[in-house]
């Protein structure tokens, strides 16, 4: 009887350390999970920004940039350009920081501190605004994409990227989850209503079925 509450709390404990990393990461902890992501992120990452076209001088910005592989990515798909991150954790930005140390150095890359619901930069500022499995968690959703626009140059674009969403295939096995994570779930109009409704146009909602991933692009008008 004893063995089996042990086991219970210890589940239950795990469990509660992994809602917290996936939201903000920090310790050790937190940097075990980012260079998990760094790596299991790479092919949903790849498949949405196949459906944005990236200048080779642009200047763009990844919300939510954890430990830096998409600021990465971003990079090399603009050598001319210049790429901008932003996350609320202090973990995630110092392994941001450490993974791109040398775009760093040489002033294409910048990576900081601060929140999606307000972010530090003017108006009209970025030609590409990128969000990888992120806009879950950020605390108003429907303003923060509307902050999202603002930081855009008119004509500029906006890449929300996820590895789920509701009604996608298996989605019962996912809804539990994201639910005990407190994570936003939408649906493929959901996620159109989202950027419509923020002010963007001409937006596009991907899917990929088979393996459950959606991308929604909208553009600054």
């Amino acid at each position: 009887m004893l063995r089996h509450v042990v086991s219970i709390a210890i589940a239950v404990l795990l469990m509660v350390v992994i809602v917290r990393q996936c939201r903000k990461p920090t310790w050790w902890p937190g940097r075990l999970f980012l260079k998990i992501m760094n790596t299991s992120h790479v092919p949903v990452t790849t498949w949405g920004l196949s459906h944005v076209q990236v200048a080779k001088d642009a200047t763009m910005l990844d919300v939510g940039c954890g430990g830096g592989k998409t600021i990465e990515t971003l990079a090399t798909m603009a050598p001319s350009g210049t790429v901008f991150g932003i996350d609320y954790s202090a973990a995630s930005v110092a392994a941001s920081r450490r993974h791109n140390a040398s775009g760093i150095g040489q002033g294409r890359i910048d990576i900081r501190q601060g929140s999606v619901s307000s972010l530090p930069f003017s108006a009209g500022t970025f030609d590409l605004v990128t969000a990888v499995e992120t806009h879950y968690y950020w605390p108003n959703l429907s303003a923060d994409v509307r902050e999202v626009l603002r930081v855009l140059k008119p004509g500029g674009r906006f890449a929300l990227i996820a590895e789920t969403y509701r009604g996608r295939t298996d989605d019962w096995l996912y809804r539990p989850a994201m639910k005990l994570l407190g994570a936003t779930y939408l649906d493929v109009g959901e996620h159109r209503a989202l950027l419509t409704e923020a002010g963007f146009s001409d937006v596009g909602v991907f899917e990929e079925r088979a393996r459950g991933w959606i991308c929604a692009v909208g553009t600054k008008a």
